[in-house]
């Protein structure tokens, strides 16, 4: 048995250093870009690389210049920002439970800090590990207190793009948490450790970090693959999702690894059962430090960390995507090489590029553009901020610039930018978090492997509307106890009719002031749309809120 070194590759990976830049500010003097120069790229940029802009952000933004913020954005700090750290260390979430049974443990009704967002694995482990001793709310306590941490970090990070990628790669890496205990209690060091981590850096070192994640071991069920009986669920969705893709799945090939074209030159265009089942074998033994016993006399530890158990590993000759495996190989040493063959081939470049290119662009973005990424994937394979290369590829390529309004907010988008616009100190409870996901997007908790799609149709049904109207004018009411917030004071003069504080409240919502949907709005309020909203009266406060609300529920609030 042995825990899991850092990889060679993984190891190189992290180790070269990025290239040199030149200055941002010079290369915009040099170049400059009318598209950036347009009134709707700035509110498009911070709503689609981040969750909107806060009050005076998009002058601020225009004053930087797009190169310099996104170099910034690109390289943001290891861990959270002293500001959001000091805020996350501040909040505090309800959790309530009766008494066990035989007093095993006793009742809970309390505020409690997010206690768990720091913790190893093997702290919070326990609650599985001695299942009687815990209620089943101390074990489901770990994903609650990432969901709320997901709102505030939406909501108050100033490296806005790290947390849009979190949550790409969070639905890449899909893990559902809300299936199992072991995985709820698992999923703030796979968050911490595995996707915040890596989200900007190497893929190769991502991919691996994945692979040996107590959370993935258990949603796709590799920590009990043995040999003589190896499961297959990682090893397929490795290939069908991780990595190179479905569309790379030579399905009528089955085992004939030598009609596979570019096979016998060592170059396999695509990949078959025969190296889902291979690759199988090549993670017998990578597993979790659960009590399972190894024989008569000896248990693996209780501590949810990943082990690797040579007894347990099949140590025959294989054959994965064209390569012969020696027998025998040193620990891990199989698993290790095809996360290599995966991680750098063709398809892989293609198929990660194309769901970047659709996150950052759009469904409808070009071939071309996949193609740009591809490159650079590619160009960048062993460098440590590979993914932030590409990203960088993408969101300045004309094609990127040209695509306002073409991508539709996520439900979480929706609630933190309406907060960021209206500058709410919101409070991440329970009934918003599931407003998130009555809108459409659970949190941590998509049940297919391949996360929640990147399709306009699943975000936009006709219930998805509905939800995610009833999202924003919750948090404007503070329906859920989400927090208010003073919109007089924030608005000013255009607080005084409805009218105006519908132009106001459109004006940042979505960055352009349209005086046809301001007439709309400030005449569907159903009051006077220029009688007085006295400062102070009860109704006046209650009145904004509604009205930032309808503004937040026009189509240029809603896509980005």
């Amino acid at each position: 048995m042995a825990t899991a070194p850092e990889s060679k590759p993984a190891a190189q990976a992290a180790a070269k250093p990025p290239a040199q830049r030149p200055p941002a500010a010079k290369q915009a003097a040099a170049k400059p870009d009318p598209a950036e120069a347009d009134p709707g790229f700035a509110p498009m940029v911070l709503a689609r690389l981040g969750y909107g802009a806060r009050p005076g952000e998009v002058q601020a933004f225009r004053a930087m210049g797009y190169r310099a913020w996104l170099d910034e954005q690109l390289a943001p700090p290891a861990g959270d920002e002293p500001a959001v750290a000091a805020k996350l260390a501040r909040t505090t979430f309800h959790i309530k439970y009766a008494e066990g049974k035989d007093k095993a443990y006793p009742a809970v009704d309390e505020m409690r800090p997010l206690a768990t967002l720091g913790q190893p694995i093997e702290a919070v482990w326990p609650t599985v590990a001695e299942r009687d001793k815990h209620d089943g709310q101390e074990r489901r306590r770990p994903l609650m207190e990432v969901m709320a941490a997901t709102v505030i970090r939406a909501t108050f990070a100033r490296h806005q793009l790290r947390e849009v990628l979190v949550q790409f790669w969070h639905d890449h890496f899909n893990v559902d948490a809300w299936d199992q205990d072991q995985v709820m209690v698992a999923l703030p060091t796979y968050d911490r450790d595995v996707i915040r981590r890596h989200a900007l850096g190497n893929f190769r070192a991502f991919l691996e970090a994945v692979a040996s994640s107590t959370a993935m071991l258990y949603y796709l069920s590799n920590k009990s693959s043995r040999a003589g009986a190896a499961n297959e669920n990682f090893g397929r969705e490795l290939f069908e999702l991780h990595t190179l893709g479905a569309d790379a799945y030579l399905n009528d090939k089955y085992d004939r690894w030598r009609e596979v074209p570019g096979a016998l030159k060592g170059q396999p265009a695509g990949y078959i059962d025969q190296d889902v089942y291979e690759s199988a074998r090549a993670f017998t033994g990578w597993t979790v430090e659960d009590g399972t016993g190894l024989d008569g006399r000896r248990k693996l530890p209780n501590t949810g960390k990943f082990a690797y158990v040579e007894t347990w590993h099949d140590g025959y000759q294989k054959r994965v995507l064209a390569t012969e495996f020696d027998a025998f190989q040193p620990a891990m040493a199989d698993g290790r090489k095809v996360l290599d063959l995966v991680a750098f081939h063709p398809a892989t470049a293609q198929h990660l590029c194309r769901k970047l290119v659709v996150r950052l662009a759009g469904e409808n973005a070009s071939a071309a553009l996949v193609a740009e990424a591809v490159a650079v994937w590619q160009k960048q394979a062993h460098a440590h901020d590979q993914i932030a290369e590409v990203v960088r590829a993408i969101v300045t390529s004309p094609e990127f610039k040209a695509t306002r309004g073409r991508k539709v907010r996520r439900p979480l988008a929706l609630a933190a930018g309406f907060a960021r616009a209206t500058e709410l100190d919101i409070v991440p409870t329970e009934p918003l978090l599931n407003g998130i996901a009555y809108a459409g997007q659970r949190l941590y908790g998509y049940a297919p492997p391949t996360g929640l799609p990147d399709r306009r149709d699943i975000l936009l049904s006709t219930n998805a509307m509905r939800q995610r109207w009833q999202l924003v004018l919750a948090v404007a009411e503070n329906s859920w106890g989400t927090g208010t917030v003073d919109l007089a004071h924030l608005m000013g003069p255009a607080a005084a009719t409805p009218r105006a504080a519908a132009a106001f409240w459109l004006q940042a919502m979505t960055g352009a002031f349209d005086p046809a949907e301001t007439e709309a709005l400030a005449s569907g309020l159903g009051w006077p749309p220029d009688g007085p909203l006295p400062p102070g009266a009860p109704n006046t406060q209650k009145q904004l809120a509604r009205i930032a609300a309808f503004a937040a529920m026009a189509p240029g609030f809603q896509t980005c």
